[in-house]
């Protein structure tokens, strides 16, 4: 209609400038990262926000794993959801049986022209986070897997090699023996998150079940098993070694005293997320740290199964305009690609979620710069997954991880023997997965 825009009154430009249809498409995301992580997080909306004028993600933190699905669950039943919630590996049960909540991811990104190639990602990471079918129905993020951490110079003060670490249970347990004795630490080791290093991961390194229905991923119908010969074998040995001081307890959920214990040498070794790599660095400047992967029973299983990971994955909730999901859909996009996902995995030590990333950090040389950081990477994707490590699928298993902590209390205090304890845990972890299934069929 205007030949020329000095035609515009200053006020009419102001008026068209305003408009709704110049507005940017607002997408919020609700996660459960604080700190430094969360930095790295509201680093990576403003990037995508950068990248484009047409649409900007607002990141906001909204408290624990735990805190932010509860919130979200609430929201959406209020009609006030997120477009985007950021949902731990635990909580993947309890979204899939959400029917009606859930805008799958791979639907999304089909409906709004993405590219979606599930062959790009790393395959444990879309095989936790796939249906039946093979169809990913969240958008992988931050995905980690549990590692050992230890102590390069307590081992040389031990007399130990510092450049080989135990492999097997029962060379860390004469390793732990020889470096209390020699003075070198007061303690072996210890670790964080008993319920997802010292059992989930345990099952799966061992091939063995951690309950029915290939653990959960065939239906609603499953029941816990992990209160067999190999997980009572294991705890059995954590108590004796717990009497002996050459295992400490760091405490329930994340072991909130566990990283103390390494980080002031007071424990030679610590096991806990990859993801912790960032963090043990930066609190371990008196010493070298060296990293392995997570040890196994050599007369359980001759070649130690991959492990299975943490960590957790975006999911798109449903009740939302169709211009905010194709606006979640180029977000997902940019969220994956190599360069992201490459800087992601190496300032946090969460795994390269992607091929692409993986192979652009060896490009950079990284690996080779940063001895060790291929431990998760490798020890993940290292044979092929089987019923029993592919990974878990249970409804409220946040709750069970509960049960499991305080189960394993009772069996330090001597108030159970491993076989009590596990059984305990699996009976009433069987009774929170009635539950569930009683309130999603």
């Amino acid at each position: 209609m205007f030949k020329n825009a000095l035609f515009l009154s200053a006020g009419l430009a102001a008026m068209i400038t305003a408009t709704p249809s110049f507005a940017q498409t607002e997408i919020a995301w609700w996660h459960a990262m604080d700190a430094e992580l969360g930095q790295r997080l509201e680093a990576i909306a403003q990037g995508f926000n950068d990248s484009q004028d047409e649409f900007v993600v607002v990141p906001s933190y909204k408290g624990t794993y735990p805190e932010t699905l509860t919130a979200a669950i609430a929201a959406f039943r209020a009609n006030e959801q997120p477009a985007i919630v950021q949902v731990f590996e635990v909580g993947t049960g309890t979204m899939m049986a959400a029917e009606g909540a859930v805008n799958p991811v791979y639907q999304l990104m089909a409906e709004n022209g993405e590219p979606w190639d599930p062959s790009g990602f790393l395959a444990p990471v879309t095989g936790y986070y796939s249906d039946t079918d093979g169809n990913i129905l969240s958008m992988p993020f931050n995905s980690s897997t549990p590692i050992m951490y230890y102590n390069k110079d307590v081992f040389a003060a031990a007399g130990l090699d510092p450049e080989t670490p135990p492999k097997t249970w029962g060379e860390l347990e004469t390793m732990s023996r020889q470096i209390m004795e020699s003075g070198a630490a007061p303690c072996g080791f210890t670790t964080g998150w008993v319920s997802w290093v010292q059992l989930e991961n345990l099952s799966a390194i061992h091939d063995q079940p951690y309950g029915t229905m290939e653990n959960g991923f065939g239906g609603l119908g499953t029941e816990f098993t992990f209160n067999g010969p190999v997980q009572v074998k294991h705890w059995e040995n954590l108590k004796k070694w717990a009497d002996e001081g050459l295992f400490e307890y760091g405490g329930p959920v994340g072991g909130g005293d566990a990283p103390p214990k390494f980080y002031s040498q007071e424990c030679a070794i610590y096991m806990n997320s990859s993801a912790s790599r960032a963090g043990v660095i930066n609190n371990s400047g008196d010493f070298e740290v060296g990293f392995a992967p997570l040890p196994y029973y050599e007369d359980e299983i001759d070649e130690p199964k991959n492990s299975i990971i943490g960590g957790a994955t975006l999911w798109a909730l449903n009740g939302k305009d169709p211009a905010v999901y194709e606006g979640v859909a180029q977000f997902f996009t940019y969220l994956s690609s190599p360069e992201v996902q490459a800087e992601w995995h190496q300032a946090t030590g969460y795994l390269p979620i992607t091929n692409a990333a993986y192979e652009l950090g060896k490009e950079q040389g990284y690996y080779e710069a940063n001895p060790g950081s291929e431990i998760a990477i490798n020890q993940i994707t290292r044979g092929t997954p089987s019923a029993n490590s592919k990974g878990l699928r249970f409804g409220n298993l946040t709750q069970v991880r509960t049960v499991i902590d305080e189960e394993f209390e009772a069996l330090l205090s001597g108030d159970k023997s491993a076989q009590e304890a596990l059984d305990a845990a699996v009976e009433r972890g069987n009774q929170i997965l009635r539950d569930f299934e009683a309130a999603n069929s």
